[in-house]
């Protein structure tokens, strides 16, 4: 007996090829009335879904599908009992059904779109067909990519049928939900919000080895080519979910210095930035890849032992033999991952490490960095019963800016790269930078003072000279001894946010210390991460 399918886009580019390959396979096609046209001009045999309708199409055919032969052909059950009344109303059993939605979301988003539009993109009939075919079982589409999969799925027999059919369901009221979620969001002025994701990656373990449940799940936002879903892993065993949190944070830094160099010098560097426990250990621009990663490996030779490093260009054989050689007395260095646009086969020759423990991911997005590079996503966070949200960290220092108020002539580059670091690093935060090489970053400390003393001395402990580098302060200095402690250590260069009440003792301070001071207000510019 040859089965029924019914076919109902908004999206109508591909449907007559698809609606072809059923014919061909024995299907009968029922569609609504624009995609039966488009159907019919391909010449495939095709059904108006009208015709299974008591009374026809209603409202100007807004109402077609809302109708108790399509359900019950979507709702009956194999009994023999459905089955009979099927029968005896006229009413054929639907096995198939293609929909996707109207762009309600694309509306929501677009410049001048009204209420009245938003609700003219609102579809009621499509998800609630949708969930009839869930709910039955059948062989249900939600997304024009599903198309193909569900024609070789059919060409091979159905293998896995109860497997298959479960995970296109599930699909199917994920995709309902966010739209739901969408009109809620929208109906409510944010008063209502979520989030629906799809689990793309298990990780071994979370933080700690008893936290056994740890997944990425990806919300699956096709404009964001650096989402860490669309990180491929090209060797080694799966990212932990300690390795997860790392990616996410050097790559908000590194996309906040390319930003900082296109806005400020109209031209992105070649950039290397290496992690540990969240935070950047070394970072380095240059205009070379070799001397660049050089750069960010000294930046502290210590900490980047078994750490994560992620560039913007191809690792080669001979830079991978850098990351791994380059000041080691004996042995290699050992890194968790290294992320990068591509990765030669040499160089995963080389990257391997004992029980495949470095992971080696790839990104070509990663090659074509720039200001609209930042993550403009809403930042969510779990709290206990609920979460917070906040806008992305989006600002990008402008050097320009009318409310810079510069105090001396600093290495402009080295005020960009600090402020790229130190912004996304743990707040409290001072981050000492020296032609073009992070040298100390003092994070996540309760007060300035030892965030600035914890800077020189990481500085001094990874042998740096630190006489003449620049620095950047997260927050304003309430006081002068945050700042004179920087200047005292030979700091002749000072970013920071202005909106203290000390502000101008701080002024008066490194006047006479003679260190350049740069303030920005606070209210624009400060810089707290991951508080």
């Amino acid at each position: 007996m040859s089965k029924n399918a019914l076919l109902s886009v908004y999206d109508k580019n591909g449907i007559e090829d698809f609606a072809k390959q059923l014919h061909d396979l024995g299907w009968n096609i029922y569609a609504s009335g624009g995609t039966a046209k488009a159907i019919q001009v391909a010449g495939v045999p095709v059904e108006d879904v009208a015709s299974l309708v008591g009374g026809g199409a209603i409202l100007g055919h807004r109402v077609v599908t809302l109708s108790r032969e399509i359900h019950a052909g979507l709702l009956a059950t194999d009994s023999a009992e459905d089955e009979a009344e099927l029968k005896q109303l006229g009413i054929p059993r639907i096995d198939l059904v293609c929909v996707d939605l109207y762009p309600l979301e694309q509306e929501i988003a677009k410049p001048g779109s009204t209420r009245e539009s938003v609700i003219e993109q609102t579809d009621i009939g499509g998800p609630t067909m949708l969930r009839s075919a869930a709910k039955g079982e059948r062989i249900v589409i939600s997304q024009p990519q599903q198309r193909q999969q569900v024609i070789d799925w059919l060409k091979a027999g159905e293998p896995d049928r109860a497997e298959f059919i479960s995970g296109l369901i599930a699909n199917v009221e994920a995709v309902v939900a966010n739209y739901a979620l969408a009109s809620a969001r929208y109906h409510s002025s944010g008063g209502y919000d979520g989030l629906v994701s799809k689990r793309v990656a298990d990780a071994a373990y979370g933080e700690n080895p008893w936290q056994a449940n740890a997944s990425l799940y990806s919300a699956d936002n096709k404009a964001d080519a650096l989402s860490l879903a669309k990180f491929k892993l090209k060797q080694g065993v799966a990212p932990s979910y300690n390795n997860y949190c790392d990616f996410d944070r050097l790559l908000q830094t590194t996309s906040h210095i390319a930003a900082g160099w296109d806005v400020n010098f109209g031209k992105v560097p070649v950039i290397a930035v290496g992690g540990k426990h969240g935070n950047a250990c070394g970072a380095a621009i240059g205009s070379d890849s070799k001397s660049t990663i050089e750069k960010m490996l000294e930046g502290d030779l210590r900490a980047i032992f078994g750490g994560i490093v992620l560039v913007n260009f191809e690792i080669t054989a001979e830079l991978a033999e850098v990351l791994l050689q380059h000041k080691v007395e004996s042995g290699r260095r050992l890194l968790d991952a290294v992320i990068a646009p591509a990765v030669t086969q040499e160089a995963l020759e080389l990257l391997r490490r004992k029980k495949d423990k470095c992971r080696v991911l790839v990104n070509p997005a990663l090659a074509n960095l720039s200001k609209d590079s930042l993550d403009t996503a809403m930042r969510m966070r779990y709290v206990r019963g609920g979460w917070l949200a906040q806008d992305n960290y989006t600002y990008v220092l402008d050097l320009n800016d009318e409310d810079m108020d510069k105090n001396g002539q600093a290495n402009d580059e080295d005020i960009v790269l600090s402020w790229a670091i130190g912004s996304t690093s743990n707040s409290n935060t001072i981050t000492l930078v020296r032609d073009g090489q992070l040298i100390g970053n003092g994070v996540g400390q309760q007060d300035r003072v030892g965030a600035a003393e914890l800077a020189v001395k990481r500085a001094k402990d990874a042998g740096h000279e630190v006489t003449g580098a620049t620095a950047y302060s997260d927050s304003f200095f309430p006081f002068p001894d945050g700042p004179q402690s920087l200047a005292d250590a030979g700091i002749a260069h000072i970013l920071s946010s202005s909106g203290s009440v000390g502000d101008t003792k701080v002024k008066e301070a490194m006047a006479v210390a003679k260190v350049s001071l740069y303030l920005i207000p606070d209210k624009k510019a400060r810089g707290f991460y991951a508080h």
